[in-house]
């Protein structure tokens, strides 16, 4: 099958970048199956294992779409997309404007991500472990981490440092973050204990996961999926978050906790080193791997090519009264 897989971004991502890991994972391996594989994304992408061809972001991007595809993966919902003429399908990373109209073919990123949308298809992501390496699992392991993009409040990154923090003597190194933040309203962390290492990525971060006793992750929306969970899971890191989105259907009690109270977070941390580390890096490498991920999506690629629906109804936002930050209980 000639696919083209389309995005906005640049590839390949260095630091921060989940979906561009995902897509550049996904057809990676889409490769290694035996399939033709193209980029359509931002220009200065480079790739050695698939075509690039880069955008140009004063056209359409529709009609910049080869006659010779087979099917379309959209990563964003492309306006216009009812007029192509070949299969195509869209994936949803995050949680789209309620008001933003999704088409038939959207396929999210776990269940519960579908499911709040009306929707059934979903495919978990999956990353290429053996990019990673060796999880080290017997590494001594001296402090808890938070690894999100830690200037959204949503994130919650005093939450995770102050229910670190309660823990005497525990260090929580932020990945993801600096201590000063003035983009998004200034502000400044001065604990001692929390350690700010920005957006890293590549060996730095792998390190910093495989000495960490746990993540501590307890976002204040409902999480799509959450690439930080399986990451840290692979380093045999248990999760301790809010049950908030995918988090319940990601991680159930044999390797990690979820509550959205920070003095049940706080007795659970306390007892980080009863969680087996082999049992979270197992999971993480069986069920969020870049085969398993991307034989799902030629799944659905086979129904659209064939004329089928994905969806029974064109997914929407189901209408639910909450609020912009969800419950988190000090």
């Amino acid at each position: 099958m000639n696919i083209l897989i389309v995005n906005n971004c640049k590839l390949p991502v260095i630091y921060y970048g989940g979906t561009e890991r995902v897509i550049w994972y996904l057809g990676k391996t889409l490769t290694r199956l035996g399939h033709k594989v193209s980029f359509l994304v931002a220009q200065g992408s480079m790739c050695g294992f698939a075509k690039i061809i880069e955008r140009n972001p004063e056209l359409d991007v529709i009609d910049q779409i080869p006659k010779d595809i087979d099917l379309v993966h959209f990563h964003f919902t492309p306006k216009g997309v009812e007029k192509l003429q070949v299969p195509y399908l869209v994936t949803i990373h995050g949680n789209p404007n309620p008001a933003e109209s999704l088409d038939k073919n959207t396929v999210f990123v776990s269940e519960n991500h579908a499911k709040r949308h009306n929707a059934e298809a979903f495919v978990h992501n999956g990353l290429d472990w053996d990019d990673y390496g060796n999880p080290q699992l017997d590494n001594k392991r001296s402090y808890f981490h938070f690894l999100a993009k830690a200037a959204w409040r949503l994130k919650n990154v005093k939450g995770a440092i102050n229910t670190t923090l309660k823990l005497k003597g525990e260090k929580l190194h932020v990945l993801g973050g600096s201590r000063l933040n003035i983009k998004m309203g200034f502000r400044f962390t001065w604990q001692p204990r929390a350690r700010f290492y920005g957006m890293i990525g590549g060996e730095k971060k792998i390190n910093q996961l495989k000495h960490s006793k746990g993540l501590v992750f307890p976002v204040r929306w409902h999480e799509p999926f959450g690439l930080a969970i399986i990451e840290s899971l692979y380093f045999g890191a248990p999760v301790f978050g809010t049950p908030y989105g995918s988090l319940p259907e990601l991680v159930s009690h044999n390797i990690g906790f979820l509550s959205n109270s920070s003095t049940k977070l706080i007795e659970a941390m306390r007892h980080c080193q009863d969680y087996d580390p082999k049992t979270c890096h197992d999971y993480a490498a069986t069920h969020f791997n870049a085969e398993k991920m991307s034989k799902a999506y030629l799944n659905l690629y086979e129904s659209v090519v064939q004329g089928k629906e994905i969806n029974r109804n064109s997914p929407q936002t189901i209408a639910v009264d909450t609020p912009k930050f969800l419950d988190w209980v000090k």
